[in-house]
């Protein structure tokens, strides 16, 4: 069981954060922010993988306005991604912003910052400190020698101290790298320095094979460490696997449950149908289930009874045929050519008495 670091609880639209809150799941954009009907679609198939905070950069005014209208237009907490001009944080908060991700370091100096932090707590918006390997300030890359871990917590401690001096402010913070060791590391120094909820990513991740191993490895140290309030999976490439991959994170720690946890073996000599097809097609028709559901697809007589036992609903391959699984027992028998049909069936059947049972 993993014990989560104590953090205080915040709130965006009503979404709770920190605090006994849930990991929360969000990612960002990557449509053009002025592209409005672009980025409410882009926004709607975020919510339906599970994204719970979106954030969209506002880089002019043009965005500012274009986020005015889109925040007409959905219910999910919308962060504005903010850099350099600190006016389009004033602006973006009367236009219906969330919350504010900036980063005092290059926001124009500390009385900027300030007066975002003002405008912030009169409006009860929580402001993002968002640190990143990238944009450290020279003086600390010079004192440290290059985006190290102290350097990026010095930084956001610098940070804290001139924001905490405006009453009611409330912070998430994230110190985030692309080197695994360098965000692992800082993270744990800054959990044991503030109580303020952190925001947990690898930046820059990488393509969505290295990017989501790179995060998986960072991120889930992290979380298995109680370290983490929210989460973003960075990858370059779709959105949609972002979010995918950060719920498969949080299923396999246990922190949270959502849509299909898939069990399907590696496949070997022993194996007499032609698995992966079958496991590639099941994983496909699951991915919109919301509900959690247990799933094995198993190879052989080896281990595949065992799993799809444990499973609610699973298979259990032998020659040309599979034995399908529900709540530990056998239903059925069937051969090769039905089986991801059949195992599809016994899903669905086992996911409508889940929705009966929940009311």
């Amino acid at each position: 069981m993993i014990q989560r670091r104590v953090t205080k609880r915040i709130t965006v639209r009503g979404l709770g954060l920190g605090g006994d809150e849930p990991v929360r799941v969000q990612s960002m954009t990557s449509t053009h922010t002025t592209d409005i009907r672009a980025t409410i679609d882009q926004i709607k198939q975020m919510e339906a993988v599970g994204c719970e905070l979106v954030r969209l950069a506002v880089p002019d005014n043009l965005a500012v306005e274009a986020f005015a209208e889109i925040r007409q237009q959905t219910d999910l907490p919308l962060i504005a991604d903010i850099h350099f001009d600190y006016r389009l944080a004033l602006a973006v908060m009367d236009a219906g912003a969330d919350k504010i991700r900036f980063n005092p370091g290059n926001i124009g100096g500390p009385d900027r910052a300030l007066i975002i932090a003002k405008q912030a707590a009169q409006h009860g918006i929580p402001l993002r400190i968002g640190v990143n390997s990238g944009s450290v300030e020279d003086a600390l890359l010079e004192k440290y020698g290059g985006p190290t871990p102290e350097a990026l917590v010095e930084s956001a401690l610098r940070h804290i101290e001139l924001l905490s001096t405006v009453h009611d402010i409330q912070l998430v913070l994230s110190l985030k790298a692309s080197d695994v060791f360098t965000a692992v590391m800082a993270y744990r120094s800054i959990s044991e320095k503030t109580d303020w909820p952190l925001h947990v990513g690898i930046t820059e991740a990488g393509t969505p094979f290295s990017g989501a191993i790179r995060s998986a490895v960072g991120i889930g140290t992290l979380l298995a460490e109680g370290i983490g309030d929210t989460l973003r999976v960075s990858l370059t490439g779709s959105v949609i696997e972002e979010i995918r991959v950060a719920w498969e994170i949080l299923r396999c720690l246990g922190l949270r449950q959502r849509g299909v946890t898939l069990i399907s073996c590696p496949t070997c000599g022993r194996t007499d149908v032609d698995l992966i097809p079958i496991a590639l097609q099941v994983e496909e028709k699951l991915k919109s289930i919301r509900e959690p559901i247990k799933v094995a697809v198993m190879g052989c007589a080896v281990n595949g009874p065992g799993e799809a036992r444990e499973a609610d609903v699973g298979v259990a391959c032998g020659k040309e045929e599979g034995l399908i699984f529900r709540g530990g027992e056998i239903v059925r028998k069937v051969p090769e050519a039905s089986i991801v049909k059949e195992l599809l069936s016994e899903i669905e059947r086992f996911r409508r008495e889940l929705q009966a049972a929940a009311g």
